[in-house]
C-alpha cells in the first residue's frame, strides 16, 4: 500500500485514517516539530548534502560536534559518523576481515555485518565446538543487539565458556537497541565487559530511533582511527553535515522522547494480559503476536502494523511498533484487540 505522507501514529489509506503501529521510528522523531525546527536550522547553516571526502583540507565543526555526543552517549572511546548503518557494518567488517582467522555469527544476525564463511556460535543449543578447540587464534563474533522475533538483547555470557587462547572481537549491531534499551537509551554496549572479549565494536543505524538518514561506529579510539584512516571511509563523502550536527543540538529532546516511549510501555504493561500468544517486554517497543489471522483482525479496526516476509523465517513478520508518539487511547485500543483475541 502507498502513501503520500510520513506516517506517525496515523497513516492515510484510500483516504481513510487508520491507526498506526509500524515503522522504526521509535522515538517520534521523523515528525517532532521541535527536532524539525533544529534540522531546518542545521540545513540552512551546513546546506543539503556535503559530498568532500572527511579526510579533504576542509574540515566541517558539525562532526566533531556529533561524534563527540555519540561516543559520550553511547559511553565509549570513541565513535565514527558514516552515511547509512549498512556502510557501517559493511566498514567495519572490511577492516576485520584480513584481521580475523574465523568469523562466527548469533542466529538472525543483520545483512550488515555478515560475513561469507562465517560459522554459527550455536550447533542445536551447544556453542560450536569450534570455539572451544585448542587452536589459537584471532575470531570475530558476530550479532545484533536484539534479534528479529525476540524482544530482550541478545545474552552474551555464554561466551565466557570460550577457552582464553581466543583472541575474541564482538561486532553488535545496535540498530534497534540504540534509543531505547539502556540508561537514556544509551543502547547495550556501555554493559557489554565480559572479559574474555578483547575488543568490542558497536554499529547501528541512526535512522530508526535517532530520527535521521545515516550510521554510526563505536568502539576504542585505535579501531576509530583505523577506521577514519581507511581508503573506504576517505573516498567516501560522509553522513550530512546538518544531521550529524542536529544530533548533537537534540539531546534534551532525545531524553524527552524516551522518557515518553517508557511511559507509554510501561502503560501497557499494566493494561495488557500475559500470555504467550503475544511477545511482549516492557523495556522494548516491539510486540510479536503469534496469532492466526492477526493481520486481518488489526486491518478490520482500522489497524496498520509492520508486516512482510522476513528473509530468516517460513512466515510473514507481524510487529507491533510502539513509539513515543502514540496516545494512551491507541495504545488502549491495540491492548484491547490483544487481550481479545489471544486466546
Amino acid at each position: 500500500m502507498k502513501v503520500n505522507q510520513f506516517p506517525d501514529r496515523t497513516i492515510e489509506i484510500d483516504n481513510e485514517e487508520y491507526l498506526y503501529f509500524g515503522g522504526t521510528a521509535y522515538l517520534g522523531l521523523s515528525t517532532h516539530p521541535d527536532f524539525q525546527k533544529l534540522l531546518i536550522k542545521n540545513i540552512l547553516k551546513w546546506g543539503t548534502a556535503y559530498g568532500s571526502s572527511r579526510s579533504a583540507n576542509i574540515q566541517l565543526s558539525a562532526y566533531e560536534d556529533g561524534e563527540r555526543f555519540l561516543a559520550d552517549f553511547i559511553k565509549a572511546d570513541a565513535a565514527l559518523t558514516v552515511s547509512s548503518g549498512m556502510l557501517a557494518g559493511k566498514l567495519v567488517i572490511e577492516i576485520l576481515i584480513p584481521e580475523t582467522d574465523l568469523f562466527f555469527h548469533f542466529p538472525d544476525t543483520h545483512a550488515a555485518i555478515k560475513v561469507p564463511n562465517s560459522l554459527p556460535v550455536f550447533i542445536g543449543e551447544k556453542l560450536n565446538p569450534r570455539l572451544l578447540d585448542n587452536r589459537t587464534e584471532k575470531i570475530t563474533i558476530l550479532t545484533d543487539s536484539v534479534p528479529s522475533f525476540y524482544v530482550q538483547p541478545i545474552n552474551l555470557t555464554i561466551l565466557n565458556s570460550i577457552p582464553s587462547h581466543k583472541e575474541i572481537t564482538l561486532v553488535i549491531d545496535e540498530s534497534h537497541s540504540l534509543g531505547i534499551l539502556g540508561t537514556n537509551g544509551c543502547g547495550i554496549y556501555s554493559t557489554i565487559n565480559l572479559p574474555i572479549i578483547k575488543r568490542k565494536i558497536m554499529v547501528s543505524s541512526l535512522g530508526k530511533a535517532f530520527g535521521l538518514t545515516g550510521g554510526v561506529i563505536a568502539s576504542d579510539s585505535e579501531f576509530i582511527n583505523q577506521i577514519a584512516t581507511h581508503d573506504t571511509f576517505v573516498s567516501s563523502a560522509g553522513m550530512n553535515a546538518a544531521f550529524v550536527q542536529t544530533m548533537a543540538d537534540a539531546t534534551v529532546i532525545y531524553l524527552q522522547q524516551h522518557k515518553k516511549l517508557k511511559d507509554n510501555l510501561n502503560y501497557i504493561n499494566t493494561r495488557l494480559i500475559t500470555n504467550k500468544a503475544v511477545l511482549f517486554d516492557p523495556e522494548y517497543p516491539l510486540i510479536y503476536p503469534k496469532v492466526e489471522g492477526i493481520n486481518e483482525i488489526f486491518t478490520a479496526n482500522k489497524i496498520i502494523v509492520t508486516n512482510f516476509k522476513y528473509p530468516t523465517d517460513t512466515k510473514d513478520l507481524n510487529r507491533i511498533v510502539i513509539t513515543a508518539n502514540h496516545k494512551k487511547e491507541d495504545l488502549d485500543t491495540i491492548i484491547h484487540l490483544l487481550n481479545q483475541n489471544q486466546f
